[in-house]
Order: C-alpha cells, then structure tokens, then sequence
C-alpha cells in the first residue's frame, strides 16, 4: 500500500501511532545491534508538517519515547 492511506487520513491526529507500528520501516533485531528509531514526516498539500519520531529508551525493547513536532513550511 502507498501513503497517504484514506483509511488511515480519516484518523485524525490518531494517525502517528498506527503508521509507526503498521508501516515503520523493517526493524533490526540483533543482541547489541538494532532499530533503535523510527521517523515518519507528513505534509499536507497546504505545506503542514507533521514530523514524529520514536526513540528506544535505554537499549529496551518495551520502552519507547514520541516525540511529534508540526509546523508550517514558508514558500
């Protein structure tokens, strides 16, 4: 499937968590080694930006930080 997702548009601001999970690009898994962020940035067709990004806390699987910024770009 491409993005944007209509069924994922309709979501609303609800949108961030189940792009992360669903389409987060393959996360490596290895002992020391791995996907420690995922990153995904929107914009809309108005140049709003909405820029998300998961950290891993502490090298554990389990805890994950969210950290969304959204901003207009200038023309």
């Amino acid at each position: 499937s491409q993005l944007p997702d209509p069924a994922i548009e309709d979501q609303g601001k609800d949108y961030i968590h189940p792009i992360l999970d669903k389409y987060a690009a393959i996360c490596v898994r290895c002992p020391g080694y791995g996907t420690r962020t995922n990153t995904v940035i929107l914009i809309d067709s108005e140049g709003w930006v909405t820029f998300t990004e998961r950290n891993m806390i502490n090298a554990d699987v389990n805890q994950w930080k969210t950290s969304t910024y959204e901003f207009k770009l200038h023309a």
